[in-house]
């Protein structure tokens, strides 16, 4: 699909650096041999439009046999979202859901009251040695879809829009951008983008979403004379208008933002919400591991054992 924006876009030189609103430095944990860092959120800023939590996942190369298992555990008052760049999961969940993603699909699955799933690295990935690279995001939900049933949805590489231009290819992962719209059901205005830009491509973004952001993966971008570079995080002022240009090896970003919700929201461990009664309740019922008469059950096919609440 070909993309001409419309847009009147400034040279990034003429972009003010005071555009950047926040400038964020992911803390990065390593599990094992394994890295995650983690931008949002961050001390200065705990959303940027409804995205609450941003993980990058590796690079991480793994041998034969191994791979990642991140045991049952359970969410509430929010939407995760799995998007890899290299590698597969096989997703479980405590609504009977059973599904390996693949590089370039999108996960979509909205806690609402409460859902247990699990992840791990599919058998099929384990029979040779393998990578594994992907961002793993959170979305709050608006207060009136907190206490909705849980859902899943998967939506296949080829279902998502893909938008182009010179030298930028951007495939929507979630909500609408450019006068596209993701298949994926969502509940607030939001846009997430996989973008990739060859060396020197200029990439305006969305000028039709309240707050944005933008995430370097590779490579790196110029802003207002500013060189940034993989592993960052850019929040920018709302209304401006703001153009990125790759560097001399090109740069792949997530950008996203969307609207803001109509307030902070609360976390803890694995659990978002407007109200902190609802979290405490959720811990009480995670610690009872009454499953399947309370809350919370744990996935079909994946119930030997679980991810313990922290004290």
């Amino acid at each position: 699909m070909s993309w001409n924006p419309a847009l009147a876009p400034a040279c990034p030189d003429e972009i003010g650096v005071d555009a950047i609103e926040t400038l964020i430095i992911p803390r990065a944990r390593d599990l094992g041999g394994f890295e995650v860092k983690r931008a949002l959120p961050a001390p200065r800023r705990q959303m940027v439009g409804p995205f609450i939590f941003f993980d990058q996942a590796g690079p991480a190369e793994f041998l034969t046999g191994q791979g990642i298992d991140v045991r049952p555990h359970p969410h509430i008052g929010l939407g995760t979202v799995t998007y890899l760049y290299r590698g597969d999961f096989h997703h479980r969940d405590s609504i009977g859901t059973d599904q390996v993603i693949l590089p370039g699909a999108v996960n979509w699955m909205v806690a609402g009251k409460g859902v247990t799933h699990s992840e791990r690295t599919s058998a099929a990935g384990r029979a040779g040695p393998h990578s594994l690279y992907g961002i793993q995001t959170w979305i709050a939900l608006p207060e009136d879809r907190e206490d909705m049933d849980p859902i899943f949805e998967h939506h296949g590489k080829d279902s998502l829009p893909v938008i182009e231009a010179e030298g930028v290819r951007a495939n929507l992962i979630l909500g609408h951008a450019y006068g596209e719209r993701a298949p994926a059901t969502l509940y607030s205005e939001t846009f997430y983008l996989d973008v990739t830009l060859t060396p020197g491509a200029r990439f305006p973004l969305p000028d039709d979403h309240e707050d944005r952001g933008l995430y370097i993966t590779e490579g790196s971008v110029r802003i207002a004379g500013q060189d940034f570079a993989a592993g960052q995080m850019m929040v920018f002022r709302p209304g401006d208008s703001i153009t990125v240009a790759a560097g001399a090896q090109g740069a792949r970003l997530m950008a996203l933002g969307g609207a803001t919700l109509n307030g902070p929201r609360h976390v803890w461990w694995n659990f978002v919400s407007s109200s902190r009664e609802k979290i405490e309740e959720a811990k009480r019922e995670w610690r009872a591991a009454d499953w399947g008469m309370g809350l919370f059950d744990l996935p079909t096919g994946d119930r030997a054992e679980y991810i313990p609440a922290p004290e």
